[in-house]
């Protein structure tokens, strides 16, 4: 088994792609070595002490190192741990909870008038925004829209990117703001 990987623009998060579905639907973020509990996979790759974030999209899975620690010294453990995994044909989340279930934050409460505006601004975010930014070890999710500003929540190697900031500024919000007249202004929650 072949695992590729490839850089991310947050220097500290690398995308390590198995070449088979990782995730059926959906994503899954584990910011903690706590909420890995819940998937034998997250959990070993926390376990290499040197991990501070694991995020697991439909064909990949995204790590962030730690601070100070150098990928050179990481990587071939995350390697090993994916191998092993993926060899194994172990599950991804552990029988008998409700792990895999990852509910998403309450988004806010919108305006009913907005009901199209909001409809444009979710497709634009499934149809052109979140394909390239899961291109990136990421995603981003909506969370509302509220006076003409986007409420966005960011995962993997998004959340915590140095560029991430320009990324929304530059790119999300100027998309937004091309194709639906009412957004001013995007942020990140």
């Amino acid at each position: 088994m072949l695992i590729q990987t490839e850089t991310t623009p947050n220097p500290a998060t690398l995308k390590f792609l198995p070449g088979q579905q990782v995730m059926p639907s959906g994503t899954r973020d584990f910011a903690t070595p706590e909420e890995a509990e819940a998937s034998p996979l997250a959990e070993a790759i926390f376990s290499t002490g040197d991990v501070e974030g694991v995020f697991f999209g439909h064909d990949f899975i995204s790590v962030t190192a730690a601070p100070g620690v150098d990928w050179p010294h990481l990587k071939p453990q995350v390697l090993s741990v994916l191998l092993d995994h993926f060899s194994s044909g172990a599950p991804l989340f552990r029988a008998g909870s409700a792990a895999e279930i990852a509910v998403p934050a309450e988004a806010m409460e919108e305006d009913p008038a907005d009901a199209d505006v909001v409809a444009q601004i979710r497709e634009l975010i499934e149809t052109r925004v979140r394909p390239a930014v899961a291109q990136d070890g990421g995603d981003i999710v909506y969370r509302g829209f509220k006076h003409g500003t986007v409420y966005l929540a960011l995962h993997g190697a998004c959340s915590g990117c140095p560029s991430s900031t320009m990324t929304l500024k530059n790119g999300i919000e100027g998309l937004l703001k091309h194709y639906v007249p009412e957004v001013e202004t995007v942020e990140a929650v």
